[in-house]
């Protein structure tokens, strides 16, 4: 498989600018593998696909508003900073993407805030994800983080053209989110409302939580044809013993377990035994699934229409095979199905 196998035609207007009104009433595309049907459904329908017993696993991980813009000393120019890791809680070190890059050097001083009230020093030009920042903050940690929070702007991803709307802060966050460290959101899950989920608990699905923290190495482009040597950006993950267990009975009681997202789907991945089981795990993971690859754990998933010669497109051509992967784009193509992280889904039977 080469990068060339996932490039396709996505027309601008397939690009969804913003959510659709109810969580749960995006369109859902529902493939299954062994018949090859594709078959058109509104998100709420995954409810007739489930039975008792049965696990979702959800991706718990919360986004923290990363973008920040300031203001260069001196010549006073705006910069806007991604906030991408924390390096040093102690040190208030982060590691950054800033634009314009070429306008930052090291020793450089930032400004934030209407009155200045956060100061941030550039003191590495080298890395490879971008630009380390020292925050010169005198007060606790605590109000440090408040005071990020504060500034920050919900990320929402740069292909979207309008500006950051008030509901973006809610709409780009899952509603069971719950552990703060991610700059992007693991968007199948935000098909998810609180009255769906209550349904699928009456009809006695079960829920299992990992938590990985999504960084931009999910979205950087694979910028070479052999697959096999692309690297992907280390990302923070846990799986805890709750999540195993659950997992790992429905998958003996032959159970079906469906990953909601290729974050949850990694996750799994990253943390499979030698007998194929769910293990746990706290770490760093850069797993990247492209074909051919077996998969140990989920044996459906949940995800959304995802962009040409994405590393997010490969594990679905992986998991669902090439040609039907073709077959159900081109179809979503001509349907006219929303792409992206406020588009539609597709539930992989």
């Amino acid at each position: 498989m080469k990068l060339s196998n996932f490039n396709f035609n996505l027309p601008n207007e397939l690009l969804a600018e913003h959510p659709a009104e109810n969580r749960d009433e995006a369109r859902l595309m529902v493939i299954d593998r062994k018949t090859k049907k594709i078959e058109h459904k509104l998100f709420k329908d995954v409810l007739d696909y489930f039975d008792e017993g049965d696990v979702m696993v959800l991706n718990n991980t919360k986004v923290f508003p990363a973008r920040l813009y300031g203001n260069k000393e001196k010549t006073g120019a705006r910069i806007e900073v991604f906030l991408l890791r924390e390096l040093n809680a102690e040190q208030r070190l982060w590691d950054v993407l800033v634009d314009p890059a070429r306008k930052i050097r090291i020793g450089n001083k930032l400004y934030f805030g209407e009155d200045d009230s956060l100061v941030a020093e550039v003191i590495d030009n080298t890395t490879s994800r971008g630009r380390t920042l020292r925050f010169l903050y005198d007060g606790s940690y605590e109000e440090f983080r408040a005071k990020l929070t504060e500034l920050g702007e919900t990320p929402i991803p740069k292909y979207i053209s309008r500006d950051v709307e008030p509901e973006d802060a809610e709409r780009y966050q899952t509603i069971y989110a719950k552990e703060e460290g991610a700059v992007a959101a693991p968007t199948a899950g935000l098909h998810f409302s609180k009255h769906l989920l209550k349904r699928l608990e009456i009809k006695g699905v079960d829920f299992a939580e990992v938590t990985l923290h999504v960084g931009l190495g999910t979205f950087n482009p694979v910028e070479v044809e052999d697959l096999s040597k692309h690297k992907m950006d280390s990302e923070e993950l846990l799986v805890d013993q709750a999540a195993c267990d659950i997992v790992n009975n429905a998958k003996s009681a032959k159970k079906r377990v469906c990953a909601v997202g290729t974050t949850t789907m990694r996750a799994m991945e990253s943390s499979v035994s030698s007998k194929h089981t769910l293990n746990t795990f706290s770490g760093w993971t850069n797993k990247f699934i492209f074909p051919p690859y077996d998969f140990s754990i989920a044996d459906c998933m949940i995800t959304n229409f995802h962009t040409p010669k994405s590393t997010l497109l490969m594990m679905i051509s992986a998991f669902m095979g090439h040609d039907l992967m073709r077959e159900a784009y081109d179809e979503a193509i001509k349907e006219g199905y929303r792409f992206y992280t406020y588009g539609d889904a597709m539930l992989i039977l």
